[in-house]
């Protein structure tokens, strides 16, 4: 594991250095406690402190979550940051929780990324600190800290969203590794008077590491904005959600004195709440540590303006990889607006009714890869070859449920995709930077990158010019390419 340097950490936590958060944990000796480096508490003694990377390599050498600052809602960074691709795709998975299903250990795990157990906890090892099975514990324990902390659940609904089998073992766990019971946190929270969230919906915070272009990335759900399945208005976004068979939605908002997005979720099984973090963080793009990638790119003269003129602008993933598929494949070679409206004849005729929703503008959900692939595309209004593409796209989904989860490098994901009838490169690409995580994803021929080129650089820049430029902008491209799109607005 790639060791911090003691002296530069402690500089850090004297100042309370904010630009660390999320990248530094300390752990003090004297009191067993592990702290992020904007803890209010007393600096304690050089001497008595050891720092982390991660929180999981702090719990692994026996320190407990300080109830101050609250490592469990500290900005994640994203897992490819130091580390190797396979351990990258290795922690994406668990961050979904790929370990908390019965049939997910580090050897299912290992052969999603394509090698050994053995191998893969040596490069844990080797890069974190810490073996697959601790991060993912790390990562049950402080979801659950969290909602003792921000909402009213009851322990069995605690336990069963933080991925638990039972209260039993969700207690011990909680126990060894903060040495006091669950209900302890909980009654020190509500003395604390901070106010809790009811019981249904569940509201959280979901951190981000500052600037955050809200406007922008709200422009970018607004324009794109389903009828019946999305709503965008001031501050918020809103939208029906689909998953293991329940409807339910969530709200989000943005809350910058906090640092970050307000997420509420009105969903009748607490299981999914862990997974639908994770999709709000993927669609919101929380964890990207925006000061280096802004620092990279702004050395190019053709992007410095552009992202000083947005330093926080974030790369928008989907709430859903093959929903965010079905849209690319609505969007060929039509406008944005075009392939809106498509969207909407789409949900219309074949979503999942929403019920029970408190807004009645949001009626269904978006159409399963199983509903399209047997449904009667041609009350669309669509070309033959493009309703084709989105019947094989289903029957690829369908086939290969893990086609837009993480697992396989993203070269193999992009051979499956343009292995479809009618996905071409740009789909392909495009698939790739907003389901895909990909941060290196650039569509070089999407006429909307070439047009802001053309502006920015040259009257004579094509795709082949534009891709050999985009060279030094690895790896960070999809960020260069969201810069270059909101500028074409």
């Amino acid at each position: 594991m790639e060791l911090l340097d003691p002296d530069i950490s402690y500089r850090a936590l004297q100042t309370r250095d904010a630009r660390l958060d999320g990248r530094l944990f300390v752990g003090v000796i004297s009191t067993g406690i592990y702290c992020r480096p904007i803890c209010p508490a007393r600096t304690p003694k050089r001497e008595h402190c050891r720092f982390f990377s991660g929180s999981a390599a702090a719990q692994a050498a026996g320190f407990r979550a300080c109830l101050r600052c609250r490592p469990e809602i500290a900005p994640e960074l994203p897992g490819w940051r130091g580390t190797s691709n396979t351990v990258s795709r290795a922690l994406a998975l668990i961050a979904d929780g790929f370990l908390d299903h019965e049939d997910g250990t580090v050897e299912t795990l290992a052969m999603r990324v394509g090698m050994g157990a053995r191998q893969l906890r040596r490069l844990f090892d080797q890069h974190l600190g810490v073996a697959p099975v601790a991060v993912a514990q790390s990562r049950r324990l402080l979801f659950a800290q969290q909602l003792l902390h921000e909402t009213k659940l009851s322990m069995s609904d605690v336990a069963l969203a933080g991925g638990f089998g039972s209260v039993r073992r969700f207690n011990h766990a909680f126990r060894s590794l903060y040495h006091r019971a669950p209900g302890e946190v909980r009654r020190a929270a509500t003395a604390a008077s901070v106010p809790l969230a009811a019981t249904a919906p569940v509201m959280l915070q979901i951190p981000y590491r500052p600037p955050y272009d809200w406007d922008s990335m709200l422009a970018y759900l607004r324009a794109r904005a389903i009828e019946g399945l999305e709503v965008v208005e001031e501050n918020i976004y809103r939208r029906s959600v689909l998953h293991e068979g329940m409807t339910g939605t969530i709200t989000i908002e943005h809350r910058p004195d906090k640092r970050s997005l307000k997420a509420t979720i009105d969903f009748p099984s607490v299981r999914a709440l862990q997974a639908m973090v994770a999709r709000i963080r993927h669609q919101f793009d929380v964890a990207a540590d925006i000061e280096a990638i802004a620092a990279h790119l702004s050395k190019d003269v053709t992007l410095a303006p552009l992202i000083a003129a947005r330093p926080g602008l974030r790369a928008p993933g989907c709430w859903d990889g093959f929903e965010l598929a079905v849209r690319a494949v609505l969007g060929q070679q039509v406008t944005v607006a075009a392939a809106r409206r498509l969207g909407g004849t789409l949900v219309g005729l074949w979503g999942e009714p929403l019920p029970h929703a408190v807004d009645r503008r949001l009626m269904r959900t978006f159409p399963t890869a199983r509903c399209l692939a047997t449904a009667d595309l041609s009350r669309l209004g669509m070309p033959a070859a493009r309703r084709a593409t989105i019947s094989a796209l289903a029957r690829t989904a369908i086939s290969y449920p893990q086609l837009f989860m993480p697992g396989a490098s993203v070269e193999e994901r992009l051979t499956q995709l343009r292995a479809i009838p009618g996905i071409g490169t740009w789909t392909a690409h495009y698939i790739a930077l907003r389901a895909f995580r990909e941060p290196d994803a650039f569509p070089a021929t999407d006429l909307g990158l070439i047009r802001s080129a053309r502006r920015l650089i040259g009257e004579q820049t094509s795709a082949s010019h534009l891709l050999e430029r985009t060279e030094a902008w690895r790896p960070w491209r999809a960020y260069a390419a969201q810069h270059l799109w909101t500028a074409d607005r």
